[in-house]
């Protein structure tokens, strides 16, 4: 599939922007000539992202699951910008640990982040996707391909956002609005380098072949992903390698589940494993987000 009509003059959403993926991937659009919206809780962030820009750009501090807040946002980005062609869904969070140890405000805060946060970006910009015959990329994860021990809030969500994105798709691509998936491996972000600070996390993914535990540059990672917005494709991998792992899928969860029951009791025998907490930068400001009580 070639490009269509261009992404020059065109305004873009990313989700996300502050740091990692997002950031660059803000780049990356801008270089093509895109109009760029960034959007995430760090408002300082965000700004200094921007300043960095090659492009027109505009900021918006905003927690992607407070449905009002977004639909703000979507319209402060239609007047400033102009209605979106291209909106990425890339704000996500993480927390590691054993299941039953993990606070549970903290483990749905990633579940609310990730795939409730995600269907909000979709609502609300979906208007003008419509309108323009844009583009919607969710931002999803290998950990979709196959879910591991003490990641769980995170597998789920990414498995929850893969599904969702599969769903859009059939309803909107009639209606000549694209939906892509981007399947991200490990990138060297602020959350992957906490997560490998934490021990049993390090040890989990040096269980993984060789090739699969290598991390790659965040700038790598938002090229491959552009290029895909580029094309406007239903399916993204970062690296494009992931592609050949596609079909392997229904092998992973055994496989998973024969390297945890010896991996996991020797980790035990060390000691007990603890909650990480949300990891990185981005994980510490969604979970410094006091929502207000919703009222009666």
């Amino acid at each position: 599939m070639g490009r269509v009509q261009g992404l020059q003059g065109r305004t873009a959403v990313v989700t996300g922007a502050a740091r990692g993926i997002g950031a660059a991937l803000a780049s990356e659009l801008a270089v093509r000539g895109m109009r760029v919206a960034l959007l995430g809780l760090e408002g300082e962030g965000l700004r200094e992202v921007a300043r960095g820009l090659s492009a027109e750009t505009y900021c918006v501090e905003v927690d992607v699951t407070d449905e009002t807040a977004m639909e703000r946002a979507a319209a402060s980005v239609g007047e400033e910008l102009g209605a979106p062609s291209v909106v990425v869904a890339n704000a996500g969070v993480a927390e590691g640990g054993p299941f039953a140890a993990c606070d549970p405000a903290t483990w749905r805060r990633v579940i609310d982040v990730n795939l409730c946060g995600s269907a909000t970006t979709a609502r609300v910009f979906l208007p003008a996707l419509l309108g323009n015959r844009g583009y919607y990329l969710q931002i999803a994860s290998t950990a979709a391909f196959g879910s591991v021990p003490m990641m769980s809030a995170y597998c789920a969500s990414k498995a929850g956002v893969e599904s969702f994105a599969q769903s859009l798709r059939s309803e909107l691509e009639p209606q000549g609005t694209k939906v892509g998936i981007a399947y991200v491996h490990w990138t060297d972000t602020g959350m992957i380098r906490d997560a490998d600070q934490h021990t049993v996390l390090r040890e989990l993914r040096a269980h993984m072949p060789p090739g699969a535990r290598r991390t790659y540059p965040v700038e790598s990672i938002a090229s491959w992903i552009a290029r895909g917005v580029d094309r406007r494709l239903a399916t993204v991998y970062a690296p494009p390698w992931l592609r050949w792992v596609q079909p392997l899928r229904p092998l992973f969860p055994s496989a998973v589940t024969a390297v945890s029951r010896h991996a996991l009791p020797r980790m035990a025998d060390r000691g007990p494993v603890s909650p990480t907490g949300l990891l990185g930068p981005g994980g510490r400001a969604a979970g410094s987000v006091q929502r207000a009580p919703e009222r009666d």
